[in-house]
């Protein structure tokens, strides 16, 4: 992946205020990480929004802080929960030389030969994988073919997974199943039971005395067995 720089300057609005960054298009931001001091910086929304729709949370980024550039990787993004407008953005700066851990994400793609036959439905079990590497050896996301999956119960394990394991150390269990074909599930029948009703719309206990005009109420079929 093409390394990407994104522009930021450094913050002087703090609190209540940076309200007003927001309203200019910026979006206030911190940058923290081993051995280093944390800067509040801000970056121009619409610029941040296209480079993290390319690198996510495991491409590495150049954030340029007036001249000076520090590799980051986007920590983590606050959002408005109404609006999912980009309110904060944590940046994690990292040392290239230096390994880190990050959740890739999985993406599923291909069409599940069971699914498509009605055999069953495909499950996605995990969305993040859990890994170690260095910054430059992160995997953008794990692609999952699920037109492996052509019978019920099969399965895709976090083992195998296709990645160059002498630059990625997995974390998240070998054995955890990342997709699986699952029975599809049966439609449970309920019976809606007949509740008796006197001649003036009141209900009627089960075993009373039922007066003229009125309906008995229905006896199961367990009681009528014995």
């Amino acid at each position: 992946m093409d390394k990407k720089t994104l522009k930021a300057e450094e913050r002087k609005l703090e609190g209540r205020k940076v309200k007003t960054l927001r309203l200019n298009g910026f979006v206030p931001s911190n940058i923290s990480g081993k051995k280093i001091k944390s800067l509040s910086v801000q970056v121009k929304l619409s610029d941040f929004e296209t480079i993290y729709k390319e690198v996510g949370e495991t491409g590495l980024v150049e954030l340029d802080v007036n001249g000076d550039k520090r590799p980051v990787l986007v920590h983590n993004v606050q959002k408005n929960a109404k609006t999912d407008e980009v309110v904060h953005i944590d940046f994690l700066q990292v040392d290239l030389k230096q390994k880190v851990e990050a959740d890739v994400p999985v993406e599923l793609t291909g069409e599940s030969p069971a699914e498509k036959q009605a055999l069953g439905t495909v499950v996605q079990y995990i969305n993040e994988i859990k890994v170690e590497a260095l910054p430059t050896d992160l995997p953008e996301k794990f692609v999952v073919d699920t037109s492996e999956l052509a019978e019920v119960d099969q399965s895709i394990l976090v083992k195998d997974l296709k990645v160059d394991r002498t630059k990625v150390d997995i974390k998240t269990g070998a054995d955890d199943i990342v997709v699986k074909v699952e029975p599809p599930q049966k439609e449970e029948v309920v019976e809606t039971p007949i509740v008796p009703v006197g001649a003036d719309g009141e209900v009627v206990a089960e075993g009373a005395p039922v007066a003229e005009g009125e309906q008995p109420a229905e006896t199961s079929k367990e009681e009528t067995k014995s």
